[in-house]
């Protein structure tokens, strides 16, 4: 039985031909093709003897994934590059079973410092909201190790948690309250992890930390403003600073106050002033000013927006309740700059959707720029009262 997803993938693609595959090396002619007829065919069997008779869909999708490594031999590709595919796919696969045993749960995923002390403001914030989190029914995504990663998993505990390791060797491999857990997953590759931390969670809330974190909140924020993953709120919070307090490794010294206030002059004064970003960029993160803030800012998110996804290049916004015509009215109006040809629309699913068909929706032909203000219009529908 296939679960309706939560979390929805924002603009699926229609292929999976990559752009321009036509226009790569020519495979050697003496080989035999893995496009071959009767080798597809043999392919389209072995599906046939394992899965039976699947989703014809998605029985021509594993038959492409085959397809495509059949055919990593005759192109010439490398031992270590051979490696790297077949562990990526491997680490994805196995991540996916485990996310999957969990589908209809509310995740959250946390960022922040493996090295913040567990005396640490920050470190006391992250365990008071994910545990906020967790009475709202929600489930805890993070890192798995120390710092802010384990405090993210006091909160919950073991039970609502995730670990999403990575393999360093300066680092312990996980915290002991997720260790030996049939929810911690284990990665070699930074880029498989941060596809879980992202594709699983419905909501993404950054603590302090180093180049990880920024690293991980940069790659959020860039993902969300382009498009290219659904919207989530993003929310940035800190511990109340103390004077004198320490933060690890080195010689002690004094807490910064205002992390996320020194990040955001670095992003008006270095990036808005230059014109890297735009003013409604500002829209895609907000920061909070206390555990109980964040979480209440997440809770509101979904309080009617459910998911959002592209049918070509109309954007359909699914809703939890409905709201009125009017309103709808009102929100193109404030919105026609997104808006390519057309109106908004309040109607039911287009017909080529398949999931979460009960909803209703707001449709409009979407010009694909400026996700920051969808972004806006977002909080502008949770703002609008439900109608029956």
């Amino acid at each position: 039985m296939k679960h309706e997803h939560n979390r929805q993938e924002l603009d699926p693609p229609t292929s999976t031909q990559p752009k321009g595959a036509s226009d790569a090396p020519p495979e050697i002619g003496a080989q035999r093709k893995a496009d071959d007829g009767e080798i597809q065919e043999r392919v389209k069997n072995i599906i046939e003897d394992v899965a039976g008779q699947a989703d014809e869909y998605d029985a021509r999708l594993v038959r492409e994934l085959i397809t495509t490594s059949l055919k990593l031999i005759p192109d010439g590709r490398d031992r270590g590059e051979l490696k790297l595919l077949t562990a990526a796919f491997k680490e994805m696969r196995y991540a996916y079973r485990v996310f999957g045993e969990y589908a209809d749960a509310h995740k959250i995923t946390i960022f922040g410092s493996a090295r913040t002390p567990e005396d640490h403001p920050d470190y006391k914030a992250a365990v008071l909201f994910s545990k906020l989190m967790a009475e709202r029914g929600w489930m805890v995504i993070t890192g798995a190790g120390d710092g802010i990663m384990k405090a993210g998993h006091e909160g919950p505990g073991r039970e609502a948690s995730f670990g999403v390791a990575i393999r360093l060797p300066f680092e312990t491999t996980a915290n002991d309250i997720i260790a030996d857990d049939e929810k911690l997953i284990h990665f070699r590759y930074f880029f498989t992890r941060k596809l879980m931390f992202l594709s699983q969670a419905e909501a993404v809330v950054c603590f302090p930390g180093g180049f990880g974190t920024l690293d991980e909140t940069y790659e959020t924020l860039t993902l969300v403003q382009t498009g290219k993953a659904s919207m989530i709120p993003i929310v940035f919070i800190e511990g109340e600073p103390v004077e004198g307090q320490t933060v690890a490794g080195g010689d002690a010294h004094l807490a910064i106050p205002g992390y996320w206030d020194g990040w955001k002059k670095f992003v008006d004064n270095q990036l808005m002033s230059r014109g890297w970003i735009s003013p409604d960029d500002e829209n895609l993160y907000y920061i909070a000013s206390d555990p109980e803030d964040a979480a209440n800012h997440v809770q509101r998110f979904y309080r009617n927006y459910h998911s959002s996804l592209y049918v070509r290049d109309n954007l359909i916004i699914r809703l939890k309740n409905p709201i009125s015509k009017d309103a709808v009215a009102k929100l193109a109006e404030e919105f026609k700059s997104l808006i390519k040809s057309g109106t908004m629309e309040l109607r039911g699913p287009l017909a080529q959707e398949d999931d979460h068909l009960t909803l209703p929706r707001v449709v409009f032909h979407h010009n694909r720029r400026n996700y920051g203000l969808v972004r806006r219009l977002i909080d502008r529908i949770n703002d609008c009262d439900p109608v029956e």
